[in-house]
């Protein structure tokens, strides 16, 4: 009977993935990138609730990983024949080095989990606020370390001659691997140690639990995983710096609250419905019209409606709409 409830842990946020992967597929090319946008939003979204939804510690930073790792994907896949006229202050050992579309993405994934193994070994030691504002100090050292050394990027300006590679069944396969990562480690022996130092942590450390320890492997993988979701992110639009900052965390964030931060369907749940809505403001910005109706709504909207949204849901649900529960369709009494 646990396999058969695992199992619906699991297939839920799989089969949601799928559905939205294959409604992409059906609608109009120019509408596919909002799904597949969506897609990447889910991956960053799930690699979020691996270490807060685990660990109930609030991470502001958790988009540096994913900067840093569509940094390492762009520099990496831009071809040695552009790099010196999009950056020309390169760094000789990035200069002439191109690597292809899933190298890239290794190396982004490998690159944002040891960026969050070195800044946890010291932050992980923290709690409550304290912890959350030193993650946000870490991200903005990452954004202005991006920002203004072009050693390891173009600095100021988009990235561009990126391999346009994210396709939406990249993105979806790239959600999965993301979810099966998230699942496998919530299920684990370290996930559950993780959630006791969450729930209790003089109990947990009482039988042996080290939440430093805890808190740090769950910290390291998902920096891996947000670090995979920036490789694909940069390989679907162009990215510059404010990109993969302030709207990108305050997105993400309000996605997982939304959904339900303490369980893997929650993030989710949270970040295709938020993605939805933040897809159709943005159209609704530049003029759309809904049953007759012509809308054209004025820039910014979607921020303030996402904004507004998260503190109705911290409000009035505080666990999310998926009240932090995972997927059943049946109870584990069944």
């Amino acid at each position: 009977m646990r396999r058969v409830v695992a199992l619906q842990e699991l297939l839920g946020p799989a089969a949601l993935v799928i559905a939205a992967a294959l409604v992409g597929a059906i609608v109009s090319t120019s509408n596919q990138t909002y799904f597949t946008d969506a897609l990447v939003k889910v991956a960053i979204v799930a690699a979020l609730y691996l270490f807060i939804g685990n660990s109930g510690v609030l991470s502001f930073g958790h988009i540096s990983f994913v900067a840093v790792g569509a940094w390492t994907a762009g520099v990496l896949s831009v071809p040695v024949s552009e790099k010196p006229a999009i950056m020309p202050n390169l760094a000789h050992v990035l200069r002439d080095r191109t690597t292809g579309n899933l190298g890239s993405l290794a190396l982004a994934a490998l690159v944002g989990g040891v960026c969050a193994l070195v800044v946890g070994l010291p932050l992980m030691r923290l709690s409550g606020l304290a912890a959350g504002i030193a993650t946000f100090g870490v991200l903005e050292i990452t954004h202005n370390l991006l920002r203004y050394e072009e050693k390891v990027g173009p600095g100021l300006n988009t990235f561009s001659s990126v391999p346009e590679t994210t396709t939406l069944r990249q993105a979806a396969l790239g959600a999965l691997v993301v979810i099966v990562v998230a699942f496998a480690y919530a299920r684990s022996r370290f996930g559950r140690l993780l959630r006791a130092t969450r729930e209790d942590a003089a109990a947990a450390r009482a039988v042996g639990a080290s939440v430093y320890r805890q808190r740090l492997i769950a910290f390291t993988i998902s920096g891996v995983l947000a670090g995979l979701a920036g490789g694909l992110y940069v390989h679907l639009l162009p990215v510059n710096t404010e990109s993969v900052y302030l709207d990108l965390t305050f997105i993400t964030l309000a996605m997982l609250v939304v959904g339900g931060a303490t369980s893997l369907w929650g993030a989710v749940v949270g970040a295709l419905a938020v993605s939805a809505l933040d897809s159709y403001l943005a159209v609704a910005e530049n003029g759309t019209s809904l049953f007759g109706w012509q809308i054209d709504l004025p820039a910014g909207t979607r921020v303030i409606v996402v904004g507004i949204l998260m503190a109705l849901v911290l409000i009035l649900r505080p666990s999310g709409l998926t009240g932090g529960r995972e997927f059943r369709l049946w109870p584990r009494s069944a």
